[in-house]
């Protein structure tokens, strides 16, 4: 941390005279009288773990609900949007709950919900949450109360890491393999790699801004992130399906229990299904249908959603199974009973996502870009004024963008933003175009006093980006994007602008190095994978001129690589062998997990004869030093230090 970040510490401000007014008017804006939720919310307890705190055998906190027992309070604080501060509060609902008798689930140890279906002689269990700890202590009090029995079956609904991350605390050793199916949908581990591990980095640190795990919980810091609390740490491993749904109508019977699948690519997830449980007459929509208007773009970055399918899927759902089911449950939030109540949330959130798409598209078509739609576009009231439909998570001002960008791409076709200066450039010519920066500072806090926020934060991010150790300017850009915060609906909008607010006044976190993937991870790539994981590490620059080509064959599973660098690009070519390779591998794939994960154990493997090597080994190990690791934080409301020195 820089001398000038070290000065430029504060605490956190008051709200302002505007923040006040602005959620003074959403209060009186929208239905508070209904409580139907928080009957919902609290229906079907069975017990819980006091504070929902969970612990590591070394004794570290890796879920915890206590720091958040300021929102037993009913009345929302001035530094808190009332709309954001009620689904705040019904999300520290937490512990197992019965949704029908036979179906349980475990809400509030995680940001994800795990869902428990009783079979004839055991348990199917549907989502894993983030962490091992937390899928174990979640089955583990699932066992308290409903007595303990095998686990029959795993069901990943859908790629992200908070629905399998904690598949290692439901499943042990003996379990693996064929003991226990692993059943997700179709294309699952191309996504969850492609999402979680190859762009997993970049994702994680912009995951800081989304959720907020690094800001303080309380009224003037974080208090929610719209689907749950926020992430969760503790182990996380990725498991290779074992049996993969591939179609719609796809039925498996499961320990006496028929499930009917629905699969719903491209919605919330590139890989997702829904499913429905005759037995139980349950609908479970995984995470296409909750209690908030989700993401069609998450700040963490992920492939554009598409929110016409979304709504298809839906429709869909509904020609399926509405009228039948007489609960609905999700994999985040509380449920829905009452078939007509089911099928009027259903209906609701299908249309929400067709509004915002065929609204965007029509604006999109009269000529307006991605910003001037959003501050266009308007829900109607029918669904302005449901509480399931608010934009907790996702939000209609940015999910407009994320359609305009399915369709249109990142550029709104105007050449002056073609190709555009980066932030420092830009910075710099900003300010001396402005008069320098006492000019810009005395109009923008001119403008901040009257409450015009957005555009002081524009104008003073680039007096940072132009003089990042100008401790005025960070001060105002700090206490600037903190009531934009303040008067946030949307939970992920709050905790961007709050730790934005408190990079620039605090620096950036000081967190332990990135450690090496998790060897069931590893395992559960095929090896075209790696060698895609690798192809994203690989320094260009310092690849430039060098041409390396190795020979793979692997003993346990039959493939055969040849791994090529050229062009300060690595590729592959599966099934075939080069002719005049630098070196050739023979070994288990198993053995190249360990390499890859700790590079120097190659010459100990090569040793005990678990590699055969023919050709020069050390091409191999000149590979490898051109990869690059990854640090596990990056400057983002400030220019980035290591491009400066």
């Amino acid at each position: 941390m820089c001398n000038a970040e070290v000065e430029a510490k504060e605490s956190a401000k008051a709200a302002s005279a505007a923040v006040i007014a602005q959620n003074r008017a959403m209060q009186q804006a929208l239905p508070f009288d209904d409580t139907a939720d928080f009957d919902d919310a609290a229906r079907g307890f069975l017990g819980t773990i006091e504070h929902a705190k969970i612990v590591t055998a070394q004794g570290r906190t890796v879920w915890s609900l206590e720091p958040y027992g300021f929102l037993d309070a009913a009345e929302a604080p001035a530094t808190v949007n009332p709309s954001l501060w009620r689904q705040s509060r019904l999300n520290m609902h937490h512990g197992l709950f019965e949704v029908v008798q036979g179906v349980y689930q475990v809400r509030g140890l995680d940001i994800a919900n795990m869902t428990l279906i009783e079979g004839d002689t055991g348990v199917i269990v549907v989502d894993t949450l983030t962490s091992a700890e937390g899928a174990r202590a979640a089955l583990e009090l699932y066992f308290k109360h409903r007595g303990r029995k095998p686990v029959v079956a795993v069901i990943f609904t859908h790629t992200h890491t908070d629905h399998w991350g904690g598949a290692r605390g439901v499943l042990d050793d003996a379990m693996l393999g064929d003991a226990v199916p692993i059943i997700a949908p179709n294309l699952f581990m191309e996504h969850a790699v492609s999402e979680n591990v190859i762009a997993g980095p970049a994702m994680l640190r912009r995951a800081h801004y989304q959720f907020g795990p690094f800001l303080a919980k309380g009224t003037q810091g974080q208090v929610d992130c719209g689907l749950g609390k926020t992430m969760a740490a503790g182990a996380v491993a990725l498991l290779r399906p074992t049996d993969l749904i591939m179609a719609t109508g796809d039925r498996r019977t499961i320990d006496g229990v028929e499930l009917e699948f629905q699969m719903a690519p491209n919605s919330e997830a590139p890989a997702e299904m829904h499913f429905f449980v005759a037995r139980y007459r349950l609908l479970n929509l995984a995470e296409n249908c909750t209690h908030n208007f989700h993401n069609l773009l998450p700040f963490r970055g992920a492939d554009v959603r598409d929110a016409l399918a979304w709504s298809k899927y839906l429709g869909e759902a509904l020609k399926l199974w509405g009228g039948r089911a007489e609960a609905m449950c999700g994999q985040h939030h509380w449920p829905v009973w009452g078939k007509e109540r089911i099928d009027t949330v259903i209906r609701q959130q299908r249309d929400l996502y067709k509004f915002a798409h065929d609204q965007t598209i029509r604006l999109m078509n009269h000529g307006l870009t991605a910003s001037e739609i959003a501050e266009t576009i308007r829900l109607p009231k029918s669904l302005e004024g449901a509480w399931h439909t608010r934009g907790y998570y996702g939000h209609i001002r940015h999910n407009v963008k994320a359609v305009y960008q399915k369709y249109l791409g990142w550029y709104d076709a105007n050449p002056v933003h073609l190709d555009p200066l980066p932030p420092v450039e830009a910075g710099r010519k900003y300010v001396a175009y402005m008069g320098g920066s006492e000019a810009i500072l005395e109009r923008a806090r001119a403008d901040f006093a009257k409450g015009e926020f957005r555009f002081v934060a524009e104008a003073v991010g680039h007096l940072v980006f132009a003089e990042p150790d100008n401790k005025a300017a960070r001060a105002l850009l700090a206490d600037t994007l903190e009531q934009l915060g303040y008067a946030s609906e949307s939970a992920t909008w709050r905790n961007a602008y709050l730790f934005g607010a408190q990079e620039l006044r605090q620096g950036m976190p000081q967190v332990l190095p990135r450690t090496a993937m998790p060897r069931e991870t590893l395992a559960a790539l095929r090896t075209a994978q790696l060698w895609d994981v690798l192809g994203v590490r690989l320094n260009g620059p310092n690849a430039e001129g060098r041409h390396v080509v190795l020979n793979w064959r692997f003993t346990d599973t039959g493939e055969i690589f040849a791994l090529n660098l050229e062009n300060s690009a690595l590729t592959y070519a599966e099934g075939v062998q080069a002719d005049h390779a630098d070196a050739a591998f023979v070994l288990a794939r198993s053995t190249l997990d360990e390499v890859i994960a700790r590079p120097a154990n190659l010459p100990e493997a090569v040793a005990a004869g678990r590699i055969e090597v023919s050709g020069d080994p050390m091409r191999l190990a000149e590979l490898m030093d051109l990869m690059d690791e990854f640090p596990r934080m990056f400057e983002i409301v400030e220019p980035k230090r290591a491009l400066l020195s």
